[in-house]
């Protein structure tokens, strides 16, 4: 097993329980103790998490990721729920649209209505959702599953030959650094053919994970035409992203 790919591995059991120990990486991974400790100090010079004795911890408390689970995350809901209103201004009648696997982009499926529309996506529940939807036609791709998303070549290959108008992705972390990150390499290539095929790109990321960062980067802020955000995004953070590049949308809240 290649380093990059214990990295991973190591991330995810960690988002899982929040706390790893060598020996227990060790035996899972089938290395040395020796190596697992190589591979926290790399991933703690990354800031990705915090060796302690035995092990390691996340370096943030709400650090988030790609869990290991079977029903698609609710925290920040408020959150997700103003991203997704922003979304919806974003996307009219007859748009072929992809929305990649996600909270965020599950709830714009929530919100979309039962319209003449093109979507697609790679994320399971987003397609249970739409398929209640007789008048959006939906494209999925093939590929393997890795927890709710489907990934691989093949749905890269399919992805590609698309003439997709608007794309909706989502990330882990939005790093004025590290550009758009996440967790899991299986997926970078998916989000690669979206973003090369889509006439415009739009990342949909609540404000928490503005300044984290992940292992995968998969775009930079100039490949991204919009960062759809909500109202919590202090302006300081909004103002230091757009000097680094990035385009802004945030959610107005009506009072």
């Amino acid at each position: 097993m290649n380093a990059i790919r214990r990295h991973e591995l190591i991330m995810e059991a960690l988002l899982a329980s929040r706390e790893v120990t060598v020996q227990d990486l060790s035996e899972r991974l089938n290395v040395t103790g020796k190596t697992i400790r190589e591979d926290l100090a790399r991933l703690e010079e990354k800031g990705l998490l915090l060796r302690i004795h035995g092990g390691a911890v996340l370096a943030q408390s709400d650090q988030l990721g790609i869990l290991s689970q079977q029903e698609p995350l609710v925290r920040h809901s408020s959150e997700k729920t103003e991203i997704a209103e922003l979304a919806l201004t974003f996307i009219d009648p007859g748009d072929i649209i992809a929305l990649d696997g996600g909270s965020t982009t599950l709830e714009i499926a929530k919100r979309l209505r039962n319209q003449p529309l093109t979507v697609v996506t790679n994320d399971v529940h987003i397609i249970a959702e739409l398929s209640r939807k007789d008048e959006i036609q939906l494209v999925v791709p093939g590929g393997y599953r890795v927890r709710n998303m489907l990934a691989g070549a093949e749905a890269e290959a399919y992805i590609r030959k698309l003439n997709i108008k608007k794309a909706f992705l989502s990330a882990t972390g939005v790093h004025a650094e590290f550009g758009f990150t996440i967790y899991t390499g299986d997926l970078t290539a998916f989000k690669r053919a979206l973003l090369d095929t889509a006439q415009t790109s739009y990342v949909v990321v609540d404000h928490h994970k503005f300044g984290q960062g992940a292992l995968f980067t998969f775009a930079d802020f100039h490949e991204i035409n919009t960062i759809l955000t909500d109202s919590g995004i202090s302006s300081d953070t909004a103002q230091h992203y757009r000097q680094a590049g990035a385009n802004l949308a945030i959610y107005e809240r009506m009072n």
